[in-house]
């Protein structure tokens, strides 16, 4: 165990977290020149084009240090956003140590900050790594200064890198042998594991990661996952180098691969316990909890013979990722489809992206939403995250909504644009403290329906792009809650009701009714665009109707023939307002979504 290393690389996104894993792999030999690609551990073309890390991989490192002993340092790579922060804990929970990433032109970051607080939670030993040194902005002394003020760490223990260049690369592994502690545990205790993620083969079924505390595990061992009580059979274990690699066993300290005939994902929960069926440890591991969703909206195919393929889709994908949940849903203007949640929209946004991609999907999507708890005249609390659900208003006597304890972290420069984003907002400013003579932190209070409809391109536009945002649930607080029915031509058109909060109606109102407007071809006849809560009608707009000009032939005589033939084309217009249908192009359901970039 003492030839053991286990870590972990935690930054802000886009600091260059990938980067360095790649050039860690290099300097080892674990992947040979052919086969080695740019991203290596970030197997999806969305974590390549975007340059984050969705899901997270592991790889065994062989070293040779100088000192001549060769050492196995583990890498467990860990997400980079702020949606996946339950999986990152998992992941830290399984080393002994973290390299800190800061890049030297941006500096300590929002994330940055929470990602070192949620590794001092674990008690990691933490060893800063500034990144970009190559950079013409790069500043490292007014770095190493942040790192002392800001974070509290040693800056002289700060280990200078460029991943891009390669330089300070075999720094980093000696850092690594050096200065972060082997594993601690019984190999002769009984069986105690912990798993941090899991994936899905398609000829093997689920491939557990997990870390070995105490105990040794071999194939055909008989476990038992300590959440659900559910047991298997072991079939194979091993250790991932890029590919997996069998082992006779697991003992003690390692990290590693388990392979047991399970079927599906989610029967295998990040954060759970894994030991023996027979002579088994009494204790799970400490801060397992089910992954919720924040996020829900409905996804229907444009087509309407596109539910099954849809279907098959959320099916698959299912399959790889444990924390997506979905359930049946129908509306009258879209047909059928589901309603899904998410962990958050970057999480929204990336099974969007995949369902479209990998299974060739058109699909739309309803406004998010989130979940409030609404209580009742009878006493009883009902939590709904679908405006369809929303229950009669007379009945309710409350309704509460999620509040976030956002922390933002801006130049100074732009601490007057961002105050004014977040009290418009609804947001309460709690406390803001200067990091350095010219960054702040700033912490609100702020409701997550707010957040979750376009805050964070906004805070990306007022600051320029500098602005950096993190935030966790804290709790529900009450709130004055109404439905928002759109109605077209009279009807009420399901998709489009959002839950909104009663200040923000007429605004959320007029912002549909103009995009719908512009979207919605015109007619024969004249078709009213109206925003309304319950009868009252708080926002109209009218597309006009095509209109022949049929008082071309009077070329004189009397008014009244002009009147005749115009109260004449009036009643017909009536008329087939009455019978005409509206139809709404798929693109006016997206353009709702979709906020004013010039505000």
């Amino acid at each position: 165990m003492r030839q053991i290393r286990n870590f972990s690389i935690i930054a802000h996104i886009d600091h260059g977290k990938s980067t360095l894993s790649d050039r860690l792999i290099q300097a080892t030999d674990v992947v040979s020149e052919r086969d080695f690609q740019d991203q290596i551990l970030d197997t999806m073309d969305i974590e390549r084009e975007r340059g984050i890390t969705i899901k997270s991989q592991t790889v065994s490192l062989p070293y040779t240090a100088e000192d001549g002993h060769t050492y196995e340092l583990n890498l467990i790579d860990t997400p980079g956003h702020v949606d996946f922060t339950y999986e990152v804990s998992r992941a830290l929970a399984s080393c002994e140590g973290a390299f800190l990433l800061i890049d030297a032109s941006q500096g300590v970051e929002a994330q940055t900050l929470a990602n070192l607080y949620l590794a001092l939670e674990h008690d990691l030993e933490i060893i800063p790594v500034i990144n970009k040194i190559d950079l013409p902005a790069a500043d490292v002394d007014r770095v190493k200064s942040q790192i002392e003020e800001d974070l509290g760490l040693d800056a002289e223990a700060a280990i200078l890198t460029s991943a891009k260049e390669g330089l300070g690369i075999v720094d980093v592994l000696e850092g690594a042998v050096k200065h972060l502690p082997p594993p601690q545990g019984d190999p002769e205790a009984p069986l105690k594991a912990l798993i941090f993620d899991s994936h899905y083969d398609p000829f093997r079924g689920t491939i557990v990661h997990f870390r070995v505390f105490h105990g040794v595990i071999r194939p055909g061992d008989k476990i038992m996952f300590m959440s659900n009580q559910a047991e298997h059979k072991v079939e194979e274990v091993g250790v991932f180098q890029i590919t997996r690699i069998p082992q006779k066993k697991l003992s003690a300290g390692q990290v590693g691969y388990l392979i047991a005939g399970i079927k599906t994902v989610s029967d295998t929960r990040c954060g759970d316990t894994i030991t023996h069926r027979k002579k088994g440890c009494e204790d799970p591991m400490p801060g397992f909890k089910e992954a919720k969703p924040v996020v829900f909206s409905s996804i229907y195919p444009v087509a309407s013979d596109g539910y099954e393929d849809l279907a098959v889709g959320l099916e698959k994908l299912k399959l790889n990722d444990a924390s997506l949940i979905y359930e049946k849903d129908t509306s009258a203007a879209l047909g059928f489809g589901f309603r899904c949640g998410f962990l958050g929209l970057l999480h929204l946004e990336v099974v969007q992206e995949r369902l479209e991609r990998e299974y060739g999907l058109s699909l739309i999507l309803t406004a998010p939403s989130v979940q409030y708890r609404i209580g009742l005249n009878d006493g009883s609390e009902v939590v709904i995250d679908n405006p369809a659900l929303y229950p009669d208003p007379t009945s309710i006597e409350y309704t509460r909504e999620p509040f976030i304890r956002a922390a933002i972290i801006v130049p100074d420069r732009y601490m007057g644009a961002v105050m004014k984003l977040c009290l418009d907002r609804r947001g309460i400013n709690k406390n803001y403290q200067y990091l350095t003579n010219d960054r702040l932190e700033m912490i609100f209070e702020m409701p997550l329906p707010e957040v979750i409809y376009d805050f964070y391109d906004k805070l990306k536009s007022v600051t320029r792009g500098y602005g950096s945002f993190d935030y966790d649930i804290i709790d529900f607080r009450e709130t004055d809650l109404v439905k928002l029915d759109i109605l077209i031509n009279g009807e009420r058109v399901d998709a489009l009701s959002q839950l909104v909060h009663k200040d923000r109606a007429v605004e959320r109102a007029r912002h549909a009714c103009d995009k719908l407007r512009d979207e919605i071809p015109r007619q024969q006849f004249k078709i009213p665009i109206q925003g309304a809560i319950g009868g009252t009608i708080i926002a109209r707009k009218t597309i006009s109707a095509f209109r022949k000009d049929v008082t071309a032939k009077c070329y004189g005589g009397d008014i009244s023939r002009k009147r005749k033939l115009l109260e004449k084309q009036k009643k017909g217009k009536k008329r087939m307002k009455m019978v005409g249908q509206v139809m709404i192009p798929q693109a006016a359901f997206l353009s709702v979504l979709k906020t004013d970039t010039d505000k």
